[in-house]
């Protein structure tokens, strides 16, 4: 594991610059003073106060995270065919394998997209490769700043802890750690796992809810420059960071105002919004919801501990599912219809709650319209497909498929509403 500073490259800079700039403004002729005009009073406006408040990227200002091909094809020489930033995210979420020992090791094999809520990723080829053939960037969005510095955490840890352990076999993990830059922190590393044939080189970032991660597999013998690839995303990181602050002082951030849910309407004037479904809040007791849910409305218990509760409208028109937190009794998503993609149930989207103008049986392209700057999930190990929208506050909105989203005649079988700051996190060791 390398440690190093990058502090007095920037003072150098920063003296070169000031001694050219006194050099010029000695050779520079003296300006004609004159008295400046004095504004009226109607000329002047306050400058707005810099934003201070949640560093949280929402949508495409993921976007400001991406590399540019020339820099991806900087880091990975080998790299052709470099893409634009896609909203579409693929998991393979299958877990397995022999643990790590240290058990924080294990961080460094994880799917880093679990627990997300949004990404935008960028992929490229490597057609030298005889094995691995391709290599991505993903940008990580999670609920809040708490749940992506929490992850960072876990990374640096392994990157400062796991320069050899085991995990079935002997396994390395040669890593470069810069000295934070402000808010930004950045790491990067080769990992060799000889037992199971398994090589891979990874840089990392991270910043508000955000978490970058270059990823790049391969074969043979060969090298990466960390220091470059962590100095860059940590640049990059940056740079988003100030241009968001920049956007939000323009622009602040207003939050949606949620429609007020009347417990005698029926279902489907009920509105699906940031705090909940109708008379069902997200965050109250799981009581309170189910007595809010009408007497007309059959409840069945979880099927398993810790699952959701059914409530089954009238008529058997449809169902709504209220999902706790994990080990409580609080309301932590509510989803109308189906929460996945191969369920057989069959609802009336008719006669059930609604995003807006959006229903159970619309087309997903409709969400995606009325709902930009979202991303695609397609879960591999599930058959899960679904659209997520997430807010600035965490709040996450998820559009069930019947199939993959971007397939022609795909319709919407489930909307979910969750609060995801409420998720736990990750736990390694």
């Amino acid at each position: 594991m390398h440690i190093f500073t990058t502090e007095r490259a920037r003072v150098m800079l920063g003296a070169i610059g000031i001694g050219a700039l006194v050099a010029l403004t000695a050779c520079a002729p003296t300006p004609q003073t004159s008295s400046p005009p004095t504004p009226s009073p109607s000329q002047t406006t306050a400058a707005p106060e810099p934003y201070a408040g949640p560093i949280v990227f929402v949508g495409d200002e993921l976007d400001a995270f991406a590399l540019t091909p020339e820099e991806i094809v900087g880091l990975v020489p080998e790299a052709t065919e470099v893409g634009e930033p896609s909203p579409v995210l693929e998991q393979v979420s299958d877990g397995g394998g022999e643990p790590a020992d240290p058990a924080i090791c294990e961080a460094l094999y994880a799917e880093q997209s679990l627990g997300t809520v949004g990404a935008r990723t960028v992929e490229w080829k490597v057609p030298a490769d005889p094995r691995y053939g391709f290599g991505r960037l993903h940008v990580l969005q999670f609920a809040d700043e708490a749940q992506a510095q929490a992850r960072m955490d876990q990374l640096l840890q392994a990157a400062q802890q796991c320069a050899a352990f085991t995990k079935g076999g002997p396994v390395t993990f040669d890593a470069v750690i810069p000295e934070a830059s402000g808010d930004v922190r950045a790491f990067a590393g080769t990992l060799v796992d000889r037992g199971l044939g398994w090589q891979t080189f990874d840089a990392f970032a991270a910043t508000g809810n955000v978490i970058v991660q270059l990823w790049q597999p391969f074969t043979g013998d060969r090298t990466f420059d960390a220091e470059a690839a962590a100095l860059l995303l940590q640049t990059r990181a940056e740079e988003a960071r100030a241009g968001l602050i920049d956007e939000l002082t323009e622009n602040p951030p207003v939050a949606e105002t949620d429609p007020s849910g009347d417990p005698g309407a029926v279902w489907s004037e009920w509105q699906i919004g940031v705090g909940g479904v109708g008379p069902l809040r997200l965050g109250d007791s799981v009581d309170a919801a189910l007595a809010a849910v009408g007497e007309d409305a059959q409840i069945v218990e979880p099927e398993y501990n810790g699952g959701p509760w059914r409530l089954i409208a009238p008529q058997d028109a449809g169902s709504i599912l209220v999902q706790p937190v994990e080990a409580g009794d609080t309301v932590q998503s509510i989803t109308i219809g189906n929460d996945r993609s191969g369920a057989d149930a069959v609802n009336d989207g008719a006669a059930l709650p609604h995003r807006g103008d959006i229903r159970l049986g619309a087309a997903v392209a409709d969400a995606m319209a009325a709902y930009p700057g979202g991303t695609v999930v397609d879960v591999s190990s599930s058959g899960d497909d679904y659209y997520a929208v997430t807010t600035r506050d965490g709040q996450v909105f998820r559009f069930q498929a019947d199939r993959d989203v971007v397939e022609e005649g795909s319709t919407i079988v489930g909307i979910t509403v969750e609060d995801a700051t409420a998720r736990k996190g990750a736990v390694f060791g």
